[in-house]
C-alpha cells in the first residue's frame, strides 16, 4: 500500500533532474530515495523512474501519470486537512442546507445576506417534508429549516423563531374591517384557498376538526405564493404561518390583509433539523446561528 511519503516522493520527482537534488529537496538522503522509489515501483508493478548515474534521473510515461495523481491526491489531502476540523476560527468547506418551500422566500434571501464566510460553499435545496427528511437521513443535506410539525423523533432540532397561524384576507372583506381577532368560527363558510402540502394541509384541517368545524375549501393550490394572490383577488381567504418580512402584498402587487387567528390556534416554531446525535460541523451551526439572527431582525 502506497503512503502518504511514497505520494510526497512522486509529487516531488518531476521537477528534479538528479536523486541528489530532490533528496535534498525531501530531506533524505540519496540510498534512501533510492530506495523509496524501489519500493514504489515494487507496490506499482512497473517503472516508474529511470536512475542513471550519468544521466540523473527521467520518469517514465508511467511514472508521470503516477506523480500527477500524487499531486492530485495530496492536493485534496491538504483541502481535507484546512477543512476539518475549523482552524484559527476560519470556516470552509460545504454546507447543504434545505428550507421547506413556503418558507423559502422569507428565510432564504435573508439568511444568505451577510453570511460572511467566502470559504465556506453554500448550496441550496427547496422542497416539502416528503424531500427534505430523506435528503437529511440520507446525508444530501446537512441541515433542514422547517416548521416544527409532525417531526420525527430521530432528528434534533434548534428553534429558529416561534410562530402561529393567521389569516390573510382581501382588505375589501367584511372580516377584514373587524377589530378583533378572528375565530375559526367566523372563518368556516367562508372560501379557504389551502396550501396543498403536508404537514401544512393537516395543520390547518386539524385547527377545524379541534372545535368540530369543517372548513369550505374552495381550492388546493401547490404553492402559498398562488394563496396569497387568489386572497389578492378576492377570491377567498388563506391561512399561514405568520412570518418575518411578510409583504403585505401579492405577487402582483395588490394588497392584503393580514389578522390575528383566536385560539385554538397552537404556538409553533420555524426550527433548524439535523439528524440526531450527529456532531454539527462549526460552519453548518455558523449558518443556523445566522439564519436565528437575520430572523430575529427581519420582525
Amino acid at each position: 500500500m502506497y503512503s502518504m511519503r511514497h505520494l510526497e516522493i512522486m509529487a516531488e520527482l518531476p521537477v528534479h533532474s538528479t536523486l541528489g537534488s530532490a533528496a535534498s529537496e525531501l530531506r533524505i538522503s540519496e540510498s534512501a530515495l533510492s530506495q523509496a522509489i524501489t519500493a514504489i515501483e515494487k507496490h506499482a508493478g512497473e517503472t516508474l523512474c529511470l536512475r542513471r548515474k550519468a544521466h540523473g534521473i527521467r520518469l517514465t510515461a508511467s511514472g508521470q501519470h503516477f506523480a500527477a495523481m500524487a499531486r492530485k491526491i495530496l492536493s485534496d489531502v491538504g483541502e481535507l486537512r484546512a477543512t476539518f476540523p475549523q482552524t484559527e476560527g476560519a470556516l470552509r468547506g460545504p454546507v447543504r442546507f434545505g428550507c421547506f418551500a413556503s418558507l423559502s422566500p422569507h428565510l432564504i434571501p435573508a439568511t444568505l445576506e451577510g453570511f460572511d464566510h467566502p470559504e465556506v460553499q453554500l448550496d441550496v435545496r427547496v422542497g416539502t417534508h416528503e424531500d427534505l427528511l430523506p435528503a437529511l437521513r440520507e446525508g444530501e443535506i446537512d441541515v433542514a429549516f422547517v416548521y416544527d410539525l409532525q417531526l420525527p423523533a430521530d432528528i434534533d432540532k434548534q428553534q429558529i423563531y416561534q410562530t402561529e397561524m393567521q389569516v390573510v384576507l382581501h382588505p375589501e372583506h367584511r372580516l377584514a374591517k373587524l377589530a378583533r381577532p378572528l375565530e375559526l368560527a367566523d372563518l368556516v363558510d367562508e372560501s379557504l384557498i389551502i396550501y396543498e402540502s403536508d404537514p401544512s394541509t393537516e395543520h390547518q384541517q386539524q385547527l377545524f376538526a379541534s372545535q368540530g368545524l369543517q372548513p369550505r375549501i374552495a381550492a388546493s393550490v401547490p404553492q402559498m405564493i398562488l394563496v396569497s394572490a387568489m386572497v389578492g383577488r378576492g377570491l377567498g381567504y388563506g391561512l399561514l404561518m405568520r412570518r418575518p418580512n411578510n409583504a403585505e402584498v401579492s405577487i402582483e402587487g395588490r394588497p392584503l390583509a393580514f389578522r390575528e387567528l383566536k385560539a385554538p390556534n397552537y404556538p409553533n416554531a420555524v426550527v433548524a433539523i439535523t439528524p440526531r446525535g450527529v456532531r454539527i460541523p462549526a460552519r453548518v451551526q455558523a449558518l443556523i446561528d445566522h439564519c436565528t439572527c437575520a430572523m430575529a431582525e427581519s420582525w
